[in-house]
């Protein structure tokens, strides 16, 4: 049986679009100083690009150009030309956002779970987790779920969650009690989950009762 824990088609569309535009902002902020680099150098510096270090050696510096001096002098120039210069090393900056957009579009594309007997897979952005109900410590809990902050639509709200830990193992699982950007899971649902538990399992009688 599936858990409906993930997004409607629509809402993951929408994620994974936006996920993706971000992914692609933070790649473009890591390339462009790349790519661009000659053309940066110069934009900046406002002339020519320094020499090398290899086309000047062996000159003196008294008949160089003033701004091949200021090559020599160790000026910002000199170190775009040796290597990874102020700005690419700015481009790095991009790699957490190329990252962090990659993560959101995976999430809310790969986010499920299913209820196969009394065994629960969750699925994440990256992997999958398994865990035996029946032979669990499982727990009622809750996270905060914030919406719209800073605005006046701001509120704050107690989304029910369970955490199956597996006593061997140690291996945990948790299991939100609602999908994203949803309300509470269907009835029959909540239902599964209450029969996968043991038996007299006080969260089993939680989610009876949720179901009505």
């Amino acid at each position: 049986m599936k858990v409906s824990i993930g997004a409607p088609r629509a809402a993951k569309a929408f994620g994974v679009a936006f996920g993706l535009v971000f992914a692609a902002a933070g790649a473009a902020f890591v390339l462009l100083p790349l790519v661009f680099d000659g053309w940066l150098q110069r934009a900046l510096d406002g002339g020519e690009p320094c020499p090398s270090r290899d086309a000047i050696s062996g000159i003196p510096p008294s008949m160089l150009p003033p701004e091949f001096r200021d090559c020599l002098s160790g000026s910002a120039r000199l170190a775009l030309d040796e290597g990874f210069g102020s700005m690419r090393l700015l481009g790095f900056f991009g790699v957490p956002v190329f990252l962090l957009g990659l993560y959101l579009a995976l999430r809310t594309w790969r986010t499920a779970a299913w209820l196969d007997g009394t065994t629960v897979a969750v699925r994440g952005a990256l992997r999958t987790k398994k865990i035996d109900l029946a032979t669990a410590d499982v727990t009622a809990g809750s996270y905060t779920l914030r919406r719209y902050a800073g605005t006046t639509r701001a509120s704050i709200e107690q989304v029910p969650q369970l955490v199956a830990r597996d006593p061997g193992s140690g291996r945990s699982v948790t299991i939100p009690l609602r999908g994203i950007g949803t309300g509470q899971l269907p009835a029959a649902e909540l239902r599964a989950l209450a029969d996968a538990l043991r038996p007299g399992s006080p969260v089993a009688a939680q989610l009876r009762e949720l179901a009505g």
